[in-house]
Order: structure tokens, then sequence, then C-alpha cells
């Protein structure tokens, strides 16, 4: 059966991209996909096929400020206060996009907090993607936040109901009173409070999360509702120099280093790899997307000029299609950001994962778990800690490939589609049955 699919994301490269598979998986099925995204990316998405209008432009000028807080638990609070704030325009949004499109089922975007109390509200099957491993409790595994390491026994379950209490249950305090609010204003009262963080972001269906074991723990108590499918990678048609043309030296496997495509400070990581690696046998390929400056008044990096003089084996871009270079590259370095550190790890390339906040701390620990990388905390960042980093990272491509492999066995697009139709055929048992 053929239907109308309508999806809707948060104003983020980091959401668009990874759902890019699944809606062309979708298509070539012959549904027809219709997509609300970032007004910059709309003539991309036409491109492809899709039915595709921005989202409310004034939801991109309520951009991330986690990056200023100083713990986790302050950076999960703000990162709460952009989602509520976001929501309020959000949710209207949606229900003109399902006013216009008529779909059938909605694919509603983790973060859209508004825009899924309008999909739960509106009577319509619909599922919630997730490029991220979502804040969900799980029998055996840490809380969400801290990126502790899997701990079995007593010892385990009490440090981590320690943990749960004093980030997930206090950040929980601050955040459920707005939800519900929330959820009556934008229902109309039609939709019941929810009691806990874990029950509003378990309140559609279906959810489809963008990783897999080995990489992400094993969480048995998230069936049926919440289906793991794999990593899922697209990257858009791009001007930049191909890896022949980039200024850097030719014959030496690459280092890829990655920054985060929604701004947060990271600028140290590429100017440190770029001088702990000057004197390796590599060839360093940065990319700094986050150019400008943001509304907080922060500086951005908007080039090479910025990080001072490069070293002969070293270029610094806005954006490089990722893949390119991890064709070649012996390591990859990353923030912490859960698409291009599973990018990396997806073609086999071990990673050195160095977390500055949101859900990388997170990402980072997973690495470890998977013996597919090496954690650095960000403290300890120093050219000569980045370089050995590397140099123990090279060791773990077993572990990288392990974690490959499962993105395939998870079934990836292919997957995620499937989940969708059984919903819409109403097949699909899950927590919103």
């Amino acid at each position: 059966m053929m239907s109308t699919v309508l999806a809707y994301t948060s104003p983020a490269i980091g959401h668009l991209f990874p759902m890019v598979p699944l809606l062309l998986e979708l298509k070539a099925r012959g549904h027809e996909v219709h997509l609300r995204t970032l007004p910059q990316h709309v003539r991309e998405m036409q491109d492809l096929g899709f039915h595709t209008e921005p989202v409310d432009p004034r939801l991109l000028g309520i951009e991330p400020r986690d990056y200023l807080a100083g713990s986790i638990k302050d950076s999960l609070a703000s990162s709460v206060d952009t989602f509520t704030s976001r929501a309020r325009l959000d949710a209207p949004d949606l229900r003109r996009a399902i006013d216009d499109a008529g779909p059938d089922v909605l694919l509603v975007d983790i973060n859209a907090w508004g825009a899924r109390i309008v999909a739960e509200d509106s009577g319509l099957p619909w599922a919630t993607f997730s490029p991220y491993t979502p804040p969900l409790q799980s029998k055996g595994t840490p809380p969400f936040g801290p990126g502790l390491a899997p701990m079995k026994g007593l010892p385990g379950r009490a440090r981590d109901a320690l943990a749960r209490r004093l980030v997930v249950g206090a950040v929980e305090k601050l955040m459920m009173p707005g939800m519900n609010s929330l959820r009556a204003d934008i229902s109309g009262g039609a939709l019941p409070p929810v009691r806990s963080a874990d029950a509003f972001f378990r309140t559609a269906p279906l959810m489809l999360v963008t990783t897999a074991e080995p990489f992400e723990y094993p969480h048995p108590d998230w069936a049926p509702d919440v289906r793991m499918i794999g990593a899922l990678d697209w990257e858009p048609a791009s001007g930049a120099a191909p890896w022949s043309e980039l200024p850097a030296s030719p014959g030496k496997p690459a280092v890829l280093v990655t920054t985060s495509s929604e701004y947060q400070a990271d600028e140290a990581l590429a100017r440190t790899a770029i001088q702990g690696l000057a004197d390796q046998p590599f060839t360093v390929i940065a990319t700094l997307p986050a150019a400008g400056t943001g509304s907080a008044g922060a500086s951005r990096a908007s080039g090479p000029a910025d990080l001072g003089p490069l070293p002969a084996n070293a270029c610094v871009e806005d954006f490089v299609p990722h893949s390119q270079v991890l064709e070649r590259a012996a390591v990859a370095i990353t923030h912490g950001g859960m698409g291009s550190t599973q990018k990396a790890l997806a073609m086999g390339v071990p990673v050195v994962v160095v977390p500055f906040g949101r859900d990388q701390h997170e990402v980072a620990a997973r690495v470890v778990a998977a013996d597919a990388g090496v954690r650095l905390r960000r403290r300890k960042l120093t050219p000569e800690n980045l370089r050995k980093a590397v140099e123990e990272a090279q060791a773990k491509a077993d572990g990288a490939h392990r974690v490959a492999a499962g993105f395939v066995r998870a079934g990836r697009a292919v997957a995620g589609a499937d989940a969708l139709e059984q919903l819409l055929a109403g097949r699909f048992l899950g927590a919103g049955s």
C-alpha cells in the first residue's frame, strides 16, 4: 500500500542527514515523501524527490547554549530550555504541514518536542526518529549524560542509582512541569500528563534509533517500540575539493578531524590535532562546519587562518565529504557527535573521541566499551596526549570492523522502512498501541 509520509526534523544538519537514507528507501518503495527541514537544505531535498518545505525560520534563532554550561547537569538543563522554547514554534509548524500534506504516517525528530506532542494528539500513526542514543532508562545501563561505563552487580546498581538521582533526576524535576504544561496547551487538554522523561520519550508507538549493537549496549527492555536499525549515512553533493586536490601530503594515510555542525566552541580539537600530528606520517583533514558567530556572541572559527600557520601535512575546510577522507583514513578524531563517530566506525575506521558536551560523553563511553577507539577527556586535550591517543586507536581497527558489521546486521534504512510499513499496516505493537 503506497502512502504519504510526512517527516519533520529539528533545525540541525546532524538530524536531517541521517534521516535521508530512510526517506530515500521509502520513496523507492513508492511512498510519497513530504519533508519539513532546514531552509538552506530545502532545494537539495527537493532534488532528491521529496516534497520539501522549510521549518518555521524562527526555530533557527533558538540556538543551543549548552556548551556554555559548567556541568553535565547544567548542560542537560540548557538543552531542555532549548527544546522547550522551540516546542512553541514546531508544534503549530507541524499542524500546518499536516493540513498541507494530508499524511498517512508521521516521522518526527526526537528533539522536536512540540511536534511530537502534535503527532501524538493527531490520531495518525507516528514514529520518533532518533539519530543518537535516546535518554531512556534500561536495566544494567548507566543513566544518560555523564558517559559512565556499564558496571555489573550491586556496586554498579548503587552507582547508577546515585548518578540518576543527581543528574537525570535533577533535570527531570526541571523538565516535567514545563513538559506537561506544553502537552496540555498544545493538545487543548486532550493529552494526559506524563510522569517522567522516559514516559515522554516513549509516547510514540515506534522509535527508530540509528545505532546498533555492539556499538550500543544491549537493551532487551526497549522492545518492541524502540528499534535500533544501525547507522544511517548520507552526504550532500559538494563542490569541495576531492581528496586528490586537497592541499596536503599525498600518499599518506589520512586522519579526519571533525567538529560539531551545531556550534559548541570545539575549535580547540582541530587546533590540537594539527599541532600534535604536524610531524607524523599522516595527512590531516580538519572540518569546521559551524562557522560564523552565534547568538551567544561567541567567536567561531571560519577557516585555516583562525588556527594559525598550518603544517605541510594539514588542511582545514568548512566541509569535505567525510567518506572521501575515511576511505583512506587510519583514524578519525571526533568531538563525539553520533553522526561523525558512527560514520567512521561504519567504514571500519577506529576513532579518538574528545567529548565536549551533549550526548558526546555517552558516545565516547560506547566507543571504549566496543573497543573501537579511545576516549580522551577534554581537560587532557594536549598535542602530545592526542598524538598518543591516535597511536593507540590505530590498534582498534578490529573493534571498528565489528561495529560496522553490527550496523549492517541491524538492517539500516531497509529495517526502518519495514518498521514504518508495519506501523502503517497496523501490524506493529508498540508503546502507543
